[in-house]
């Protein structure tokens, strides 16, 4: 394939272009806040269950609260209404005897009961304390996953905006290479690892970085100035420069 030197010269912008590019993709692949913002977000979604497991546990100990209130409430009701009875004097002995009888078992009843109300208030207090640290974690963590979407997002517009330069350049750029150098350029690139051209520089290949031997430099030197030209060794497209050495 034949091509003037100067085209062949801006093969090598093109390559650094690309070259940009692809860097800039790797580098959105590979934002280190964006590994920090899944593990916070993951950590947030936790928290997140945390919380509603505990908001559930204050909700059930609530409720059993209310229960233990009640059942209290019931006994010293009736405990009352007997005691009123008793007072007042009113059915044979051995009635007002079983009267007797049932408040003491009703007094014994009442401290069981009140034992069981002190229990789930106190671990209601627990509950409660548990609940607001988890919240507060909670709402720790979703700050965290503000600020650090907050950092992407603008890593992501910074490297969008250097991307949108480069591109532009590269329009401009590539046209002048020529179509059919053009396209060998990225059929090679394809084949290459995003490298399809290199430059000769002090006899070595900067594409793979191996120095030529002596029988391909003689070679490269007897070649017409417009000859594209490949590295033996990688296959690039070779391009031959002031600084290669011949």
């Amino acid at each position: 394939m034949k091509a003037d030197l100067t085209r062949q010269w801006k093969l090598l912008d093109l390559q650094k272009l690309d070259t940009r590019l692809d860097q800039l993709a790797h580098r959105e692949r590979t934002l280190p806040v964006q590994a920090e913002l899944d593990a916070a977000t993951a950590r947030a979604q936790t928290l997140a269950e945390d919380v509603v497991l505990a908001r559930t546990a204050v909700q059930d100990n609530q409720r059993a609260v209310s229960k233990a209130d009640a059942d209290v409430q019931l006994v010293r009701d009736r405990a009352a209404r007997d005691r009123q009875r008793l007072e007042g004097g009113a059915g044979s002995a051995k009635e007002l005897q079983s009267l007797q009888h049932e408040l003491e078992t009703l007094a014994r009843r009442q401290a069981e009961l009140e034992d069981v109300e002190l229990e789930v208030m106190e671990r209601a207090e627990t509950l409660q304390g548990e609940l607001t640290a988890k919240e507060t974690a909670q709402t720790d963590a979703q700050d965290t996953v503000a600020r650090l979407t907050e950092q992407r997002d603008k890593d992501v517009a910074d490297i969008t905006t250097e991307r949108e330069q480069v591109q532009r350049d590269r329009a401009n750029v590539a046209p002048g290479v020529g179509q059919e150098l053009l396209d060998l350029y990225e059929k090679v690139r394809e084949q290459q690892g995003g490298v399809g051209a290199a430059a000769l520089q002090q006899k070595r290949c900067t594409g793979c970085g191996l120095e030529l031997v002596q029988a391909e430099l003689s070679r490269i030197r007897s070649a017409p100035e417009d000859e594209v030209l490949r590295c033996e060794e990688c296959r690039r497209i070779l391009v031959r420069t002031a600084e290669s050495g011949l």
